[in-house]
């Protein structure tokens, strides 16, 4: 059996029961180490597990999947996944693999950053499509993460922006010599989503446009949502150019129209309470 294991947002202790069950009666235990990261290190999950797991990036994931499944016919194995195992594309693949094998699969879901964001105050069905906000370099700068903001926008509708994570990148140069030299890890803070969208902002008035998003639009930028130290902050997008919320992971929310129960519970984490008598009376109509 291939169990998909969810670890939750947390730390060591957020597995569920019946994960720990599953992990505890695996022959191997992978864990995935590249869509997203918890606070605490692989060696504190094997002393609570009790289990020794092998690290699997996104290389092993998606280029040597069958050695994860090998021998999941005769025996159990299990792949852990920090949030909850369908929280990225790569681990249906994975399962379309196993059942191609005639392996049986089981998924033990968790929490993950799709509805802990509800911790904000914002209310989970307000929320349209979920857009990833990519590092930009110097030669890409894609946008089209922003008009997928602004489609929801214009339907009343919050956005969840997931930030971009670099992890085991290789240089354009090291990748061309096929040098297996990576480059440190980077993690996307709400303060650099928030600059990369007023740049786009910018941008598309130059283009003539008058886009539905503002400098003022109310939003939510959270860091290490689940963790001991979680923080949270609302106020305008030109805010969240420089708050300060510390380590990652971040995620920024871009507000749609919200009922007055929302707007109350997104002042209790306000920057700035003014930015909010501003704002509401176009956030509530």
């Amino acid at each position: 059996m291939l169990y998909l294991v969810g670890l939750g947002l947390g730390d060591a202790k957020d597995i569920t029961v019946k994960g720990l069950e599953a992990v505890r009666r695996c022959r191997r235990g992978y864990l995935e180490a590249y869509t997203s990261l918890l606070t605490v290190g692989k060696e504190a999950l094997e002393e609570f597990y009790g289990k020794e797991l092998i690290l699997a990036d996104r290389e092993m994931v998606e280029q040597e999947a069958d050695s994860i499944l090998k021998e999941a016919d005769v025996c159990d194995v299990a792949f852990l996944v920090v949030g909850d195992p369908f929280g990225a594309t790569t681990h249906s693949d994975l399962v379309l693999r196993a059942v191609k094998l005639g392996i049986p699969y089981k998924v033990i879901h968790n929490a993950s950053i799709m509805n802990a964001v509800g911790c904000c105050g914002l209310q989970l069905y307000n929320f349209g499509e979920t857009v990833s906000i990519v590092f930009w370099t110097d030669t890409w700068k894609p946008e089209s993460f922003f008009d997928k903001i602004e489609k929801n926008r214009q339907n009343g509708m919050h956005t969840l922006c997931l930030l971009d994570i670099k992890v085991k990148e290789q240089s354009l140069e090291n990748l061309m010599k096929g040098r297996k030299i990576y480059e440190p890890p980077r993690y996307m803070s709400v303060n650099q989503a928030a600059e990369q969208l007023l740049a786009i902002l910018q941008n598309r008035r130059l283009q003539g446009e008058e886009p539905e998003i503002t400098e003022n639009t109310i939003c939510v930028g959270l860091a290490r949502v689940g963790a001991p130290d979680q923080k949270i902050a609302s106020g305008t997008l030109h805010q969240m150019s420089t708050v300060e919320l510390g380590g990652p992971l971040h995620s920024l929310i871009v507000t749609g129209t919200m009922h007055p129960l929302e707007l109350e519970m997104l002042k209790l984490f306000s920057v700035d309470s003014s930015s909010f008598e501003n704002n509401a009376f176009q956030s509530t109509t």
